[in-house]
This record gives C-alpha cells, structure tokens and sequence, in this order.
C-alpha cells in the first residue's frame, strides 16, 4: 500500500505543476514517517516506487527540497533530512495559535515582497484566459461556508496568482507557507467575515493586471495584505487589557 495517493502526475499538462506537487508529496511522505533530522532520506528509486513519478520528476522535486534545505548530503551517510532548517520548517507548519502582530508583519511582508515581484510577469504574459481563471477561483470565496472554509479559499487565489508567475521555486515557497498563511486568514476571518469585502479586494487586482497596470497592482497587494493587521493589533491589545 502507497503511503501517499500518486497525484496521477504523469498526466497532467506542464512539468512545473507536476515538480510542485511532488514536493509537497514528498513533504507528505516525511510528515506521515515521522522523520526527524538526521534520518536517512528516502532514496530516488523508492520515492518513484511510492509516488508512481518518473526519475527525472523526482529529481526536479529533489534539487527543490535540497534549495529549501530540507535534504542533506553526508559522506558515507547519503541523504537526510537536514537539521539546517528542519526545526525552523517545523516551527513554521505548526504555526497555528495566536499570531502577534510582529509575526503578521514578517509573513505579509514575505508575500509582498513576493507577489508584488510576480504582477510584471503576469502583466506581461498572462491571456484573458488565465485572468478569467484567476476570477473564478476568485468566485469560490462567495461560495464558501465557514472561517476554515473562508481561509482555504482565499489561500487559493493568492497561490493561483503566483502560479501565473510560472516559476515552480515561488510556487513551492509559498506552498511552504500555506498553514501560516491560512492562520493568519483565519485570524481576520475570526475577528470579522469578510467573504464579500475580501472578494472585492482580489476582484480590484484582478482589473488591475486586466490593465496592465503595474502601479496599481502593485498598491493594491499592499493594501490587501496590509488589511488584517488592524484584526490582529486589536486582538493583542484585547489580550493584554485582560491579563
């Protein structure tokens, strides 16, 4: 029996998308062993054994996983989890309790900084066809019943957007960064919904990229990840008047 389902990888249209999935696969596969640093990493031949993947893909997803420091190479000891980054990753996926407002700042700042870097690709390159897709992922907030349900859909779209960026390595990054991404949506979310507001504010980027324009695209996604702190300063200060 597979430890993790094969994505039927082989199918799908572009090697990007199929690398990416495959990273979080792999990613899978060492939450679901229990691997810790220092333990041997799984070799070539058995991750396409288990993952149904070509050679070659597992390779691509290796030179990610060995970017993001997550794999080592040793004399004599071959690949392991690295301890290089492993407890920072940990820490990062476990990132699910309170979230201060120095942390919402460092996070949203990551993604600005990414997001913003990406609008001039996709103003350059994006079709109509991709931007009427990134609306209709956009769509699914209206649809969605619940905070948790409200997070994943939001998460969606901004992971749809970098996806226009066709770069595989940012696509992954933020992957990474998915459970702190969504606990920080589910915080705001919490505090006030806001499905309605929040699909006007994705709607405005998307008309802003329609318009190849760079300027507003760019004020938008800052005023948009910006948007919560005002949700979590308030909860900080909540806290510290009750204790």
């Amino acid at each position: 029996m597979k430890e993790v389902a094969n994505p039927k990888a082989q199918t799908e249209a572009g090697s990007g998308s199929v690398v990416n999935r495959l990273v979080d696969e792999i990613r899978e596969l060492l939450a679901v062993r229990g691997l810790r640093a220092g333990d041997p990493f799984p070799t070539e031949r058995e991750l396409c054994e288990i993952l149904g993947a070509s050679r070659n893909t597992v390779r691509e997803a290796l030179v990610i996983l060995r970017a993001f420091g997550l794999i080592e190479t040793r004399p004599k000891s071959g690949a392991i989890v690295s301890d290089g980054h492993a407890a920072a990753v940990e820490r990062l996926f476990s990132f699910h309790q309170g979230v201060s407002a120095e942390g919402f700042r460092d996070v949203q700042g990551f993604r600005r900084i990414l997001e913003t870097g990406v609008g001039d690709h996709i103003i350059l390159h994006a079709s109509e066809a991709d931007l009427d897709h990134l609306q209709a992922v956009n769509d699914q907030i209206l649809g969605a019943g619940g905070v948790a349900e409200l997070a994943r859909a939001d998460y969606e779209f901004h992971e749809a957007l970098i996806a226009l960026s066709g770069n595989g390595t940012a696509r992954a990054t933020f992957r990474m960064l998915r459970p702190a991404i969504e606990n920080l949506m589910r915080v705001g979310k919490e505090a006030r919904i806001v499905e309605v507001d929040t699909h006007a504010a994705h709607l405005e980027i998307v008309a802003a990229l329609r318009e190849r324009d760079r300027v507003a695209y760019a004020y938008l996604i800052g005023r948009h990840l910006s948007y919560g702190l005002r949700f979590i300063a308030a909860s900080e200060q909540t806290q510290t008047q009750t204790n």
